[in-house]
């Protein structure tokens, strides 16, 4: 996270917040404001203009938001929840983004101490953009707008990735006999290894300790039993080789 300093955060509940976007964001946005003591109108849906507004924030689809942020009325600050997305969209409005890194499920989501993501147009859209994501608990952070592809492309691979990779775990131990819950303590121990102390001290397992055997007979399994899989094996092994030797993956 960058060490620059936010600026101060200041009060963005005493005029009327609008949210657009009546979907799982839109939903969880509006019921964590309402429960700050925020007024609230909304989650109106998509074309709405939202003209009594002094903030609104558009919880729709990223393919959505220029034509969402076309509708509205002027004069209100108008910011989104993409983290891919730039703030150009935005215009003309005074633009801000916040992007917080939770998979949000339904209106219950907390986004207590939760990081966010955060960027402004000028210094009062980012301050609006800081002061609404610490009023919901959450930690803001700035990213920058030449960053946001590389942020949002490390944030997929940390959340989406990840679930993919044990969807294929899962799918290999079932042809074992082996149910999903057999893996659940080692999927949280690992991640918080990984947590604690980094990718390199958290590995462990035959590539850590060079046991060429031991994986050659994995890749078998993998052959044998999910062969569409064995191309995603050998990427893994080699991403893992090289963690362990210290070396960067080459491209």
């Amino acid at each position: 996270m960058p060490d620059r300093p936010l600026a101060p955060a200041r009060r963005v509940l005493d005029g009327s917040i609008a949210v657009v976007g009546a979907g799982r964001v839109g939903g969880a946005i509006t019921a964590a404001l309402q429960a700050a003591g925020a007024e609230v109108q909304g989650p109106l849906g998509r074309g709405a203009t939202a003209r009594d507004a002094s903030i609104v924030l558009l919880a729709v689809p990223d393919a959505e938001i220029r034509a969402a942020a076309a509708a509205l009325a002027p004069g209100p600050l108008v910011g989104h929840f993409s983290g891919a997305t730039p703030l150009d969209p935005l215009a003309p409005h005074e633009a801000f983004s916040i992007h917080p890194l939770l998979a949000i499920t339904g209106p219950q989501a907390s986004f207590s101490n939760v990081p966010a993501a955060i960027a402004g147009a000028t210094p009062r859209a980012l301050a609006t953009a800081e002061a609404l994501a610490t009023t919901l608990g959450m930690h803001p952070f700035r990213v920058d707008e030449a960053d946001r592809a590389a942020y949002h492309a490390a944030a997929s691979i940390a959340s989406n990735f990840l679930v993919t990779l044990e969807a294929f775990a899962e799918e290999l131990a079932a042809t074992a006999g082996v149910d999903r819950d057999a893996l659940v303590p080692l999927v949280r121990a690992t991640v918080q290894n990984w947590s604690d102390h980094g990718p390199a001290h958290a590995l462990t397992g035959p590539i850590a300790r060079g046991d060429d055997d031991t994986v050659a007979r994995q890749r078998a399994a993998v052959a044998e039993r999910l062969p569409e899989r064995v191309a995603l094996f050998d990427a893994l092994t080699d991403a893992t080789r090289a963690l362990a030797g210290g070396r960067e993956v080459a491209s």
